[in-house]
């Protein structure tokens, strides 16, 4: 979405972490990911290993994450169900809104209610299938003692598709040296068990929507649409947001 955006995002989830915003959804993942996978043990869960990992990387404190996964468990707790809305926003954007909710209907008239004020709409579902790829998508950290290469061609055979090396953005105004691998979200699993083998601490996993044909949009219609993805990821239902922009 471009570096403006990157520096936004991280502001804001700065913001997210000191008032402990970010806590309750990365929460809700942890206990989803625990119940989907039948188990409390993250070393016999997969999904509750990564769910993990994510939350740490955001400063996730422990008893949260225990509490999460106990709520997984629970028979009087709530049940937490995974939804995903299509929707259009301004210029042309086409968005993924991922959510995880107790309640449905309080989610979709919400998301409804923020498209409709900031110039988007709901799209029936599926209208977005063929704009969209979903990928298994992992990031670490570079280090000198990783040869790129090498990891490239070893990941292939578990069904690496693409590796980059990016820079992302930090609060300090220093760029941090990232690697970042995709593959099909049929792959997520291996791809995620062969880094764990290779001893590469994974800071960021997912499954995520990626455009096939990436919009390019100005400057000033960049802030329109990301004010509303600001809004829509300030709900406490919604997850992720995944548009087709650059």
């Amino acid at each position: 979405m471009g570096r403006a955006f990157e520096y936004r995002k991280a502001a804001k989830l700065k913001r997210w972490g000191a008032m402990s915003r970010i806590f309750p959804k990365l929460g809700r993942m942890i206990t989803i990911a625990a119940k989907e996978g039948g188990s409390p043990d993250p070393e016999m869960n997969a999904k509750l290993r990564t769910a993990i990992a994510n939350a740490k990387a955001q400063n996730m404190p422990k008893d949260n994450i225990e509490a999460a996964i106990k709520r997984a468990f629970n028979k009087d707790a709530a049940d937490i169900k995974e939804i995903a809305y299509e929707a259009k926003g301004p210029y042309g954007t086409l968005m993924y809104i991922e959510c995880a909710t107790d309640n449905g209907t309080r989610t979709v008239a919400n998301v409804r209610a923020i498209l409709s004020r900031n110039g988007g709409e709901l799209l029936t579902s599926g209208s977005l299938d063929f704009m969209f790829s979903r990928k298994a998508v992992f990031e670490f950290d570079k280090h000198n003692d990783i040869d790129l290469e090498e990891l490239e061609l070893e990941l292939i055979d578990y069904g690496l598709e693409e590796l980059e090396e990016d820079k992302v953005p930090q609060e300090n105004g220093e760029d941090k040296e990232i690697v970042r691998i995709y593959g099909d979200f049929t792959s997520f699993g291996e791809l995620a068990k062969a880094l764990e083998e290779r001893g590469i601490e994974v800071t960021k996993a997912s499954l995520q929507r990626v455009p096939n044909v990436p919009l390019e949009l100005g400057e000033e219609q960049m802030d329109e649409v990301a004010t509303l993805i600001d809004k829509l990821e300030d709900d406490d239902d919604v997850q992720a947001v995944y548009t087709n922009l650059a």
